[in-house]
């Protein structure tokens, strides 16, 4: 039986190898979408990732025969513990090959980085706020990934069973179709609910319009989840990273947000079309044709992705939803999408799934996290 070997990342060859492990595992599988190399370099960049700043992290590759058959990053976040009190650490970016050594290997890598500070609890995967990817699927593995899902084998899951990690948090995700029309007490309900509260859909002219509400979305944002807990709040310097980065790929259209008679923005959405088959098609490149995969995909798509929603606590259980649901309903009437792929919520956020329970959503997604507590 070979031995397994776990060695620290040091050097660029060897983060290149942690990055595109992932896409060697899956590279037959047609539904692992892998992401762009060069964003998830700069994710482990600390001049890049706000986030590297407040935590102390290690990533780490398995070998075996001298070959790679696995990788792990550990987090502690020390943000973490200051904001909500939760002494632990985290792990993600854990993909390994079906070998019960291999897991356990990296298993048990993390529980070492766990004594050493003196942690007596482990949770994963996960990154290291509620806006990175988490959570190992457990349903769906015939389903194709998105930006912002995990991807992994079915075996990932019984791997962490067998090493006496148990279920932490659960999130579903469901897909719909949307209907050719909507019903007219649909409509009726909008109205009626829009002059009771005062309400209004605000329309963009141009990015730059809905650009400056950033700051405003990222405060609603907090006051949506902040109540939940697994929400830790973001700092300043991280939600200046976001909206650099990722607020200009958005397209002002796909962007809905509401507010009230004082025109303070009390909920939005955030929807996207789907990348997965572009990203799939540039695998991990913009260069030299992985932009126009992209690009196409922006403009001729019929699934689209929901990415975030924030609704102020006053307002979610009046309706409010449901304007938004209509909202999007246009909006994709107009572009041709018809099928819709909800964001990883939680299982028992009902408020979030009423969105959806009027349109025959089907759950075709399940992915937790899994924690163990250690003896130290």
């Amino acid at each position: 039986m070979s031995e397994i070997t776990v060695i620290e990342v040091k050097t660029p060859k060897q983060m290149m190898d942690f990055i595109r492990f992932p896409m060697w595992l899956y590279k037959n599988n047609k539904n692992f979408v892998p992401p762009l190399i060069r964003n998830e370099k700069d994710y482990w960049n600390p001049s890049l990732n706000p986030a590297l700043s407040h935590a102390e992290t290690q990533l780490f590759l398995a070998f075996k025969n001298n070959k790679i058959v696995g990788r792990i990053a550990v987090m502690l976040n020390h943000l973490e513990l200051k904001e909500t009190g939760e002494s632990k650490v985290r792990f993600g970016w854990i993909d390994f090959i079906d070998d019960k050594a291999v897991s356990a290997a990296l298993m048990e890598t993390a529980e070492n980085f766990a004594r050493r500070h003196g942690i007596s609890k482990i949770e994963g995967p996960m990154g290291f706020t509620n806006l990175d990817k988490a959570g190992v699927l457990t349903l769906g593995f015939d389903k194709p990934a998105t930006m912002i899902g995990i991807y992994n084998a079915e075996y990932y899951a019984v791997h962490f069973e067998n090493l006496g990690l148990t279920k932490e948090k659960e999130w579903v995700e469901y897909e719909l179709i949307f209907p050719d029309e909507l019903p007219e007490k649909v409509t009726r309900f909008n109205t009626l609910i829009k002059e009771k509260y005062g309400l209004k859909v605000m329309n963009f002219k141009s990015k730059k319009d809905f650009l400056q509400l950033a700051d405003a979305m990222f405060i609603l944002l907090d006051e949506t989840y902040k109540h939940l807990s697994t929400y830790t709040p973001l700092t300043e310097a991280q939600i200046k990273t976001y909206k650099e980065k990722y607020f200009p790929l958005l397209d002002k259209d796909f962007v809905i947000c509401i507010a009230d008679a004082q025109n303070q923005l009390i909920a939005f959405a955030v929807t996207m079309p789907s990348y997965s088959d572009a990203l799939r098609k540039a695998n991990g490149k913009l260069f030299p044709l992985g932009w126009w995969h992209l690009l196409n995909a922006a403009k001729n798509n019929d699934r689209a992705n929901f990415y975030l929603i924030g609704i102020h606590p006053e307002y979610q259980k009046r309706g409010v939803t449901s304007i938004i649901f209509k909202e999007m309903f246009e909006v994709f009437k107009k572009k041709g999408i018809r099928y819709l792929e909800t964001n990883p919520e939680l299982e028992d956020n009902k408020a979030i799934q009423l969105l959806w329970q009027d349109y025959h959503p089907v759950n075709h997604k399940r992915r937790r996290t899994y924690s163990k507590t250690l003896t130290l």
